[in-house]
């Protein structure tokens, strides 16, 4: 397999279930029931992979775009964190 081949299927570095290993369950379960917390998801991984490319200079990226990106991923993992917690009190 090729490098570029591999690349697509290794997760950027802060993938989602790395940062919430003991809330793989909840996360399926919201994913499955909450169409908000499954576009956060989406919208996770996607700024996770951009500043996985900034990172790694694959995507070569200002470093005001960066902070940028690593705030905005921040941001989202917060609501995502929030949303867990609430849906392991509110069930």
């Amino acid at each position: 397999m090729e490098r570029a081949d591999l690349e697509d299927f290794m997760a950027a570095p802060h993938a989602i279930h790395e940062e919430f290993p003991q809330d793989s369950a909840r996360i399926h379960d919201l994913k499955v029931k909450d169409a908000h917390f499954a576009r956060l998801l989406d919208d996770y991984d996607q700024v996770n992979d951009a500043v996985n490319q900034a990172e790694s200079l694959i995507k070569p990226t200002s470093e005001a775009a960066e902070k940028e990106l690593r705030r905005k991923r921040a941001q989202l993992k917060d609501e995502i964190a929030r949303m867990l917690a609430a849906h392991s009190v509110g069930g």
